[in-house]
């Protein structure tokens, strides 16, 4: 655990600084990038409308299996090795900032900023154009309001994804535990849709992505609240009273907890594809959200970043002891 709370914090730290570099995208790609194309493959190749439901879901599990075991057999051996040839804490910190490449802070809050730029530059239809890179509703069906609510909403929902359920399965067990998180939350979300191709291919994804972040969707809820102490009652009340209405059994309570601190409603009716998704309403403010809510979104989303990694430094200091 000391281990793997100093990579954390490295890679926190790097990731916050640095994000992934751009041109090392454009040479190598990402880690994302290599699963999705390994999910993409065994979704081709296995997911053949001819094949009955129980086949699906078979195969699906055997996909599942094959992305989670590609992704952290190569963790284990890059972890093994770093401790190896740098014994101590430089191999954590080499750890952490391999480890920097599985977080999403920084990439997170650049693209939520990004919609508040493209409405200010290019209005409606430039904000609709930068929001749709992120949610996965019609953007056409999006007012101004709505355009910035659904950026305030996946800020929220991805605080979750991209930073702490990786971080919790991180400090628990190192690079491997990152690594697993990843893979499966990058199949849940190419494959874990409750549409006709992938209800049953799909199916072990979603459930696997649901149980592996029940812990850490409470946690950023907490971790926002406390990010927001003259909101914290609101904040709190709202996560505890909402996020069990919310159709997803995780995503309810960082979006509730964000909406009580902001007092703004997020959630309720959306579509998708052309599909009205009636869910319930997180929190009980103002739905017609602006700019400003938005810009307020960011800087609670900063500082509840800031007091993930403070915490993280101050279990890792307690640990080296």
């Amino acid at each position: 655990m000391r281990a793997h709370l100093t990579l954390l914090a490295a890679g926190l730290i790097f990731d916050a600084v640095f994000g992934y570099p751009a041109w090392l995208y454009r040479r190598i790609g990402h880690p994302v990038t290599w699963l999705g194309a390994l999910i993409a493959t065994l979704e081709r190749r296995c997911n053949r409308a001819t094949l009955g439901p129980a086949r699906r879901r078979a195969l699906g599990v055997m996909a599942l299996t094959l992305v989670l075991l590609a992704a952290t057999l190569p963790a284990i051996g890059v972890e093994v090795l770093c401790h190896r040839l740098l014994p101590g804490i430089m191999g954590d910190l080499v750890l952490g900032v391999i480890a920097s490449s599985l977080l999403a802070a920084r990439s997170l809050h650049d693209h939520v900023r990004a919609v508040a730029e493209a409405l200010a530059r290019g209005g409606l239809a430039g904000g609709r154009a930068a929001v749709g890179a992120i949610v996965g509703r019609d953007p056409a069906a999006l007012d101004e309001a709505g355009v910035l609510r659904a950026a305030i909403e996946s800020l929220a929902e991805n605080f979750s994804d991209a930073v702490i359920a990786p971080a919790f399965w991180g400090a628990l067990f190192g690079l491997p535990g990152l690594a697993l998180y990843k893979a499966a939350n990058t199949a849940d979300s190419m494959i874990g849709h409750r549409t006709a191709r992938f209800a049953d291919f799909g199916f072990a994804a979603a459930r696997f992505d649901d149980l592996i972040n029940l812990p850490a969707a409470r946690l950023a809820a907490l971790l926002l609240a406390l990010a927001a102490p003259r909101r914290l009652p609101a904040a709190l009340r709202a996560a505890l009273h909402d996020a069990r209405h919310h159709r997803s059994p995780n995503a309810g309570w960082p979006e509730a907890a964000m909406a009580g601190a902001l007092g703004l409603r997020l959630a309720g009716p959306r579509v998708y594809e052309g599909i009205a998704v009636f869910d319930a309403w997180m929190g009980d403010g103002r739905a017609e959200a602006n700019a400003r809510d938005l810009a307020r979104a960011l800087a609670l989303y900063r500082r509840a970043v800031a007091l993930t990694l403070a915490l993280v430094l101050v279990f890792a200091v307690i640990a080296r002891g």
